[in-house]
């Protein structure tokens, strides 16, 4: 026995001792194991929605987006269609997709939710012939449709009573749609608080509101650093924050920041391992533009290099801005596409400029549309390794490294379709 385990060690010391794969084409999703991170990006075809299963098995959702089914574009050949087919809606199909992945699959829930800011694209809203709640009080789309089918026991957002407080908002937008999306979603909030749920709101430069709720004891390098909400940037030190956006002439629209320049923004941490993800920030700054709806530059200054990093507001023309691509330096791009419109072709020139940072780094697409890589042209296939599908980047145990995985979105099983890896993360070369 003395000489079998002396045999063991000698293997394993020298990399010869067999392990099973993390992921084989053709073949299941591996399930989630205690110390694994599981990022997964959910492809609907309607807006982003990502599930995370942190190392304890405490588990996240970023976004449950579901764009309007009546609007004319939706259907349109701009736009996606909805993955895997229009048999369910699309919060059907993400709350699917989360117990299929679920580390408690007999009581499937889901721990936090953040939305990252107002849009249906992603957090759903109202629309004409909704299907509704059990109790008829509100529609289901997007987040309120996730919610009525798993328990949701805290959801997370910025402060909409920012910039000005959302009644004096509503009154001055006057759009009867934004109006109905509120009062439906408010709607919901009061029915699930009445069950339990909580619903603070995110809260800039905390390391500690997101929090591993079985054993943190056993990770003690995991944590999620919020960055970002409405106007307030962490400082980078400790829990402080800044003020970016000057004060607003409630008479002028021109001083209020859009609701893009809003969203929650977000860095999770596995030891040497970081993960970025902005919502819909802005970058660059148009024409008639002012200098502070650039808000990707002062939120990078604060991160630095990251291994992963999704692209903020799909990485369409007003965002991923030359300072934040020099500056993150990811080794990995994820993109949460919905539209012809994503990514812009001098994002991507942007995103795989050697000028800007040197360092290999592959990109992912949930659902690149052939009109755009016609107009794109080559640089689409020789930039991105996957085009279509589920993309899940699954971190080994102390997030030395990681994966990216393909999982087949036209199929409700997602069997795997390619596997990515193993990428090393910066961390352990000191890059941070």
């Amino acid at each position: 026995m003395k000489k079998i385990l002396l045999a063991i060690v000698f293997l394993k010391g020298f990399g010869l001792f067999a392990q099973a794969p993390v992921a084989e084409p053709g073949k299941p999703l591996p399930a989630w194991q205690e110390g694994y991170l599981d990022l997964h990006h959910i492809n609907t075809g309607r807006g982003n929605a990502a599930f995370f299963i942190l190392p304890d098995g405490t588990t996240f959702l970023m976004d449950a987006g579901e764009l309007d089914p009546t609007n004319a574009r939706t259907l349109s050949k701009r736009n996606t269609v909805i993955r895997p087919n229009a048999g369910k809606q699309p919060y059907e199909w993400i709350a699917q997709y989360i117990r299929q992945v679920a580390p408690l699959k007999e009581k499937t829930g889901i721990d936090y939710a953040l939305i990252s800011h107002f849009h249906d694209d992603h957090y759903g809203g109202w629309y004409p012939g909704a299907p509704l709640s059990a109790d008829k009080k509100y529609a289901l789309s997007g987040i309120t449709g996730v919610g009525s089918l798993l328990p949701i026991h805290c959801l997370m957002t910025r402060d909409p009573d920012y910039p000005m407080p959302l009644q004096t908002l509503l009154q001055q937008v006057k759009d009867e749609r934004t109006v109905k999306n509120w009062e439906n979603y408010t709607a919901f909030l009061k029915d699930q608080r009445a069950k339990g749920m909580q619903t603070p709101f995110f809260q800039a430069g905390s390391a500690t509101q997101v929090r591993l709720l079985h054993h943190p004891a056993s990770y003690p390098g995991f944590y999620v650093q919020n960055v970002k909400s409405n106007g307030w940037i962490w400082t980078g030190k400790d829990s402080a924050v800044e003020q970016h956006f000057p004060p607003i002439d409630p008479a002028n629209r021109k001083t209020w920041p859009d609701e893009n320049a809003l969203s929650n923004v977000l860095v999770l941490h596995y030891g040497p391992f970081s993960y970025y993800t902005g919502g819909d920030c802005p970058g660059n700054v148009f024409l008639g533009d002012p200098a502070w709806r650039d808000v990707e530059t002062p939120v990078a200054k604060v991160i630095g290099p990251v291994d992963i990093a999704t692209m903020d507001h799909h990485g369409n023309r007003d965002a991923v801005n030359e300072f934040q691509v020099k500056t993150l330096q990811p080794g990995v791009w994820i993109e949460q596409i919905w539209t012809a419109d994503h990514p812009g072709h001098e994002v991507l020139i942007r995103v795989t400029s050697p000028y800007l940072y040197t360092a290999k780094r592959d990109l992912f697409a949930t659902n690149f549309m052939e009109a755009n890589e016609l107009v794109i042209g080559g640089l689409v296939r020789q930039s991105y390794k996957s085009l279509q599908g589920h993309i899940v980047v699954r971190v080994l145990p102390g997030g030395k490294t990681y994966y990216v995985i393909i999982l087949d979105d036209s199929r409700e099983d997602m069997p795997v379709k390619s596997v990515f890896g193993p990428y090393t993360s910066k961390g352990m070369n000191g890059v941070r």
